[in-house]
């Protein structure tokens, strides 16, 4: 596969390759995605904003520059911003690969980061040298004031242009929870909305904080996706019970809508409304409850997109769909093309 390097959701030569439910892969334009849905079939979608979830600043007890990549809240509470998980790396900017960027300096519990106008405080580390809790000080409007007038999108080597936030978000963006964007939903607009019902399938959102996808370090990327919480809206858990009744589909628009769905399951494959947080990963062993096929980026192997990936189908025809992907000249990363896995 190919790394999109321009930031454009949704390219006019956007590709889908579907897997079918008899393993047949069929090539088709992005744009002809919902001719594969049924009557009764239920789309779902993450609402969630991205974040300017990258700050530079300064670490203070040695003066040296650092960037923070904002990773994780307890919750999606607009005033509880005060205390985040976070990536740190040294001197340096996207335009190196992250496996490359250094360190940053050794960081200890009480250390202080100055990130333009935010103060933040290391708490404690999190098993890895890159790997922090971080307290800012200041309200919660302080915290987003800053955030908003000093961060920038999360960002990596393999776009040639810097981003902005209305690069990130998608149509449907609703509260700037997300710290990468939740990027399967950019294929959504208000067209494929109103062909998503005009097909007789109905379509419904939840909320959840999409995480950063890598780090570049091995050892931080192999506990990825970290914790993540959710919102489910009851009227989304009452679509859901419907499709069932109805047998149709549960369609997830993307990794993220996987992960908030099958957390929020009970055994019996009910979805429970409400908040929560996603933990764990989700792969070949999980059995999934709620959800029957996903639209999704293409992922490379090793990544934890991927092994969610393998919980819709055997390794067999997904290595088959792989090397389709790589020998069609796909495009992965945020603004790549996409696969229906049905």
């Amino acid at each position: 596969m190919l790394a999109a390097q321009l930031p454009v959701q949704r390219p006019v030569d956007a590709k889908l390759l579907v897997v079918d439910e008899q393993r047949n892969l069929i090539h088709v334009p992005r744009s002809a995605f919902v001719d594969f849905l049924r009557a009764g079939d239920l789309v779902i979608a993450n609402d969630a904003a991205t974040l300017p979830a990258s700050l530079t600043g300064v670490h203070q007890p040695t003066g040296k520059s650092i960037e923070v990549r904002l990773a994780g809240r307890p919750s999606l509470d607009p005033s509880d911003v005060n205390c985040f998980s976070a990536v740190v790396f040294g001197e340096g900017d996207f335009h190196t690969p992250t496996e490359d960027r250094p360190l940053p300096p050794r960081l200890q519990p009480g250390d202080t980061l100055v990130l333009g106008p935010l103060n933040a405080k290391v708490e404690k580390l999190l098993g890895h040298p890159r790997l922090v809790a971080l307290r800012f000080a200041g309200t919660a409007d302080e915290v987003w004031s800053g955030l908003a007038s000093h961060g920038r999108p999360i960002q990596y080597s393999h776009l040639q242009s810097s981003l902005e936030l209305w690069d990130v978000w998608t149509r449907i963006a609703g509260a700037p929870v997300a710290f990468e964007p939740p990027s399967a939903g950019f294929v959504l607009d208000w067209h494929v909305l109103s062909a998503i019902r005009e097909h007789k399938a109905r379509f419904a959102t939840i909320t959840h904080a999409a995480g950063i996808s890598s780090t570049g370090d091995a050892d931080l990327d192999r506990l990825l996706p970290f914790d993540e919480p959710y919102h489910i809206p009851l009227t989304t858990a009452k679509e859901v019970e419907l499709t069932r009744k109805q047998g149709g589909r549960v369609i997830a628009v993307g990794t993220t809508v996987v992960r908030a769905l099958e957390a929020a399951a009970t055994e019996d494959g009910h979805l429970r409304s409400g908040d929560g947080v996603a933990k764990g990963r989700i792969g070949p062993a999980t059995r999934l409850k709620v959800v029957d096929a996903i639209l999704s980026g293409t992922h490379e192997r090793g990544t934890s997109h991927y092994e969610l990936l393998r919980a819709f189908l055997e390794d067999a025809t997904l290595e088959r769909a792989t090397a389709e992907l790589d020998a069609r000249g796909y495009r992965t990363h945020e603004f790549g093309d996409s696969v229906l896995i049905l």
